[in-house]
């Protein structure tokens, strides 16, 4: 992942996300090409609006899949 062409600059985005939109995230796999985050969002389209501006999406390193979820077990912040 901190390998991938423009990491300073995907990390730099990601840590300027205002608090409290990210609670969540972090490789998925042995292999570290997916990463899940968990945000706190109105909709989708707030989610796509937040994060399309990264620069690993513009360039493609990044495609974003955005599910809604129902957290039916314990609580987030």
């Amino acid at each position: 992942m901190r390998e991938q062409p423009g990491w300073p600059a995907h990390r730099d985005f990601m840590n300027a996300l205002p608090d409290g939109f990210v609670l969540l995230g972090g490789p998925v796999d042995d292999h570290r090409v997916r990463a899940m985050l968990v945000v706190r969002a109105k909709d989708a389209s707030e989610v796509r609006s937040r994060l399309d501006p990264d620069p690993w999406v513009r360039d493609g390193v990044l495609v974003q899949d955005v599910e809604p979820w129902e957290l039916l077990i314990g609580s987030l912040p």
